[in-house]
């Protein structure tokens, strides 16, 4: 069995440890350290190379959402679990835009918070069940990714918007996230479906996902697509 390498960082030493002797029953999950700052956590996550990250959002010095994206920088597949004393949809939505792959109150159920650990440390993003049960944070990150999209080729930072696809495999993965078949998207484009079939493959293996939705999710959190939004509609819902 593969162990879950776990890295926990909160400033309270009584949470820590909580935490630890919770996940110490579990034979498949391994805390390999704490940390109980942001400086310290960033250099014990290029030594200890952890799978999942559990940070605290409130942390003394840099705070948690920065710490977030200083580790997704450094290494894009670690899992962050971002928590929280309170489940706040502010910080919901800065954590998704920081990276986070999941997003919990402190006062979540140890059961819970394995079976998220879990979740995270095999690729998936918790953090949209989060965001698909509050439908105005969900509008706010999609109208938030679109104008990310829309100034990815200016002067400003975008390091973090990096996409190793081409303009027709973006295309194409925003119509994926629009909800468009094979068939539609090849009427839409004036292509092949097996030309989309074939964009599609590449697509999965560039973003090294199983399933088409997964490469939505990791498109929308880089900002890489932009995502068609009727915001009158949404008013009125």
């Amino acid at each position: 069995m593969e162990q879950i390498r776990v890295l926990i960082i909160d400033d309270h030493p009584l949470f820590r440890q909580g935490i630890c002797w919770s996940l110490g029953q579990e034979k498949d999950i391994e805390v390999i350290g704490q940390a109980e700052n942001g400086a310290e956590a960033i250099k014990l996550t290029e030594t200890l190379n952890p799978n999942v990250v559990l940070l605290d959002i409130n942390l003394p010095g840099l705070n948690g959402l920065e710490v977030a994206r200083v580790l997704k920088r450094r290494a894009p597949r670690m899992g962050i679990i971002v928590l929280s004393i309170h489940d706040d949809d502010e910080q919901l939505f800065n954590a998704i835009k920081a990276g986070a792959a999941a997003y919990a109150s402190k006062e979540i159920d140890p059961t819970q918070l394995v079976g998220m650990i879990r979740d995270v440390a095999h690729g998936r993003y918790v953090i949209n069940e989060s965001v698909m049960s509050k439908p105005h944070v969900a509008t706010r990150v999609l109208n938030q990714f679109r104008e990310l999209s829309n100034v990815a080729n200016s002067s400003e930072d975008t390091s973090a918007m990096f996409a190793p696809l081409t303009s027709r495999e973006i295309e194409i993965l925003d119509c994926i996230a629009r909800g468009l078949s094979n068939k539609e998207i090849a009427n839409q484009l004036s292509i092949s479906g097996q030309t989309v079939k074939n964009h599609i493959t590449s697509i999965l293996s560039k973003l090294q996902v199983n399933d088409r939705t997964m490469a939505v999710i990791h498109a929308i959190q880089q900002g890489w697509i932009k995502l068609g939004y009727d915001e009158s509609r949404s008013r009125t819902a």
